[in-house]
Formats: structure tokens, C-alpha cells, sequence
């Protein structure tokens, strides 16, 4: 999902920066002594499920975990996501710090999103297939948003664009499923962290 340096207009970088920022300063308000420890383990899973990647025309695909990361922990997903970008640009290039706003806003976003929206349903659903929901439903958002992210910048994108989008497709499906067992296994070893923590994020 890393879009490289020297690929998107200026204004969709600005926008992406400024909608970052916001993001991040919501996620930092929100952030308790009690989430601190859920936030630096999903950092590190992230920071690690996407080292694994498969290049893809100026982006890439690779699982993400965002919307695990939602579901969580809500709007600390931005800044959770934003200090994962940043280690990943300074110490392996992955993605590039002009793009770092854009790359965050199209990863931290939807997961923010697919909490909201499913987060409410955490009892009503089984675990399994909520998180299937929350895996697939933010990586086809992901997907969205890098998409739109290179059609805005130009026509000469609009065929990666739907390259991009239709390569993700089959992640989606495959961060479901891994993100339903993690959601399974959370439930039986530590289910406050479904009751508790998330219902404050």
C-alpha cells in the first residue's frame, strides 16, 4: 500500500498531510496509559506484516492489519500507523517521507472507518466473522484510497490506479480470514481487549 516518493500531485500530498495531522492529533488525544501497550504492539505487527511486500506499478501490496488496528484502538490508528511509516521510510525506503501523509491517511483511514462502523456490532456478530469484516472491509478501503490517490494525480495513473485496486482485491480476502482467527483467539485469551478498550477508542 506504500505509494513511492515522486509519484502523486502536490495537492493530493497537501491534502494528505493536512488530513494526517488532523488524524494523528485525534489519535494522541485519545491515547490512555491503558491503550499504550495494544498501541506498540499493533505498531510492531503492522511495521512487520508489511515489510513482506509485492511491488505493484509505484505502490505495493502486502498485509497491513489496519483493520484490526481499527477495530482496537479507533482514531490511535494514525498515529500508530504514522510512526510504523515513518521507521519503514527512514530504515528500509519503503514508501518515501514527502508521501508519508498520503501513504498514512490511505492505511490509518479506513481503519478507522471499519471500526466505527462494526464496532457496535461486537456483540452481536461471532468474533470470527467480525474480524473477517474488519480485515477485508479496510484493505478494500485501502485499496480505494491508493487508487484514488494515483488517478488524482494524473492520467498517465489511471491504468495503475485499477491495478492497484483490482491487486488488492485478493488481499482483502485473505486479511479477513487472518484477521477473523486473531479476533477468535483475542476473544478467548483476553476478551476485554474487544469489551474494554475498544469501546473507549
Amino acid at each position: 500500500m506504500h505509494i513511492a516518493d515522486g509519484v502523486l500531485g502536490t495537492p493530493v500530498l497537501m491534502a494528505g498531510i493536512a488530513m494526517t495531522l488532523a488524524g494523528t492529533v485525534l489519535g494522541l488525544r485519545k491515547l490512555d496509559d491503558d491503550k499504550i501497550p495494544f498501541a506498540a504492539v499493533l505498531s510492531a505487527c503492522f511495521f512487520v506484516a508489511s515489510l513482506i511486500h509485492v511491488p505493484l506499478g509505484p505502490s505495493s501490496v502486502h498485509l497491513i492489519f489496519n483493520g484490526l488496528i481499527g477495530l482496537i484502538l479507533g482514531w490511535l490508528a494514525f498515529p500508530v500507523m504514522l510512526i510504523a511509516l515513518v521507521l519503514q521510510a527512514i530504515f528500509f525506503g519503503f514508501g518515501g517521507v514527502v508521501v508519508l501523509g498520503v501513504n498514512c491517511l490511505n492505511i490509518a483511514l479506513p481503519a478507522v472507518m471499519v471500526g466505527a462502523l462494526l464496532r457496535p456490532l461486537r456483540h452481536r456478530i461471532p468474533a470470527r466473522i467480525l474480524g473477517f469484516l474488519a480485515g477485508s472491509g479496510a484493505v478494500l478501503l485501502t485499496g480505494i484510497m491508493v487508487s484514488l490517490s494515483l488517478y488524482l494525480s494524473g492520467e498517465a495513473f489511471s491504468s495503475t490506479a485499477r491495478v492497484v485496486f483490482w491487486g488488492n482485491l485478493p488481499l482483502s480476502v485473505l486479511e479477513g480470514v487472518i484477521s477473523g482467527f486473531i479476533i477468535v483467539l483475542i476473544s478467548k485469551v483476553k476478551p476485554e481487549v474487544l469489551n474494554g478498550v475498544q469501546s473507549n477508542a
